[in-house]
């Protein structure tokens, strides 16, 4: 998310019918270098409203792999774009997440990258107690078509952005949310699964 990060949300299923997330997908260009961890951390945080940027906890890459380049002070953990993927993506999620994040970077690293079984990894984690989902919790995506601004200035121009809400275990009847994907309102993903969570469009 996402690349690495929205197998743990569900972009993938989103690309396969979705409303409103569609349009969130950058276009298509060419990889970019490593950026200096500088850039990387201004511009992983920009999808945070201003009064949660400059206490996020920031993952970025250095040699090509993904290291923590900034320690935080609140709640937050955002991802810088992976230089590795086409056009620019940052996505920010509250620290009670990470546990089912970070496994799922570790299965992709492992060479597991089929949805289904990552999927099936995660829930076997977390009935045996081993990821703990939280009871609500917020993630945040920025995407633009190319990495080539400059984040001290803001969002880039032509960006979109995505928001989620995990309600684990949430169904149609236990929360009120259309499970039906839409342009122009909430939608439940994943009903009854740990990894449940609202789409805001």
């Amino acid at each position: 998310m996402m690349r690495n990060l929205w197998v743990t949300i569900g972009v993938t299923a989103l690309a396969a019918g979705a409303g409103a997330a569609q349009t969130a997908t950058p276009a298509a260009s060419a990889p970019s270098v490593e950026r200096p961890a500088a850039w990387q951390i201004a511009s992983a945080v920009l999808p945070l409203p201003d009064s949660m940027r400059a206490g996020a906890a920031v993952l970025g890459y250095q040699g090509g792999k993904l290291v923590r380049l900034r320690a935080g002070t609140n709640e937050m953990i955002c991802l810088a774009d992976n230089p590795a993927q086409k056009g620019f993506e940052a996505s920010c999620y509250h620290k009670a997440l990470e546990p089912f994040m970070a496994r799922g970077r570790a299965l992709r690293a492992a060479g597991i990258t089929e949805r289904h079984a990552i999927d099936s990894l995660r829930l076997i984690d977390v009935r045996a107690g081993r990821i703990v989902m939280p009871k609500a919790a917020m993630l945040a995506s920025l995407f633009a078509g190319s990495d080539s601004f400059e984040p001290s200035a803001g969002r880039p121009a032509g960006s979109s952005m995505l928001h989620v809400i995990y309600l684990p275990y949430a169904t149609v009847a236990s929360s009120g949310i259309s499970a039906a994907p839409a342009k122009d309102r909430p939608w439940l993903m994943y009903s009854g699964k740990p990894w449940a969570h609202v789409m805001l469009p």
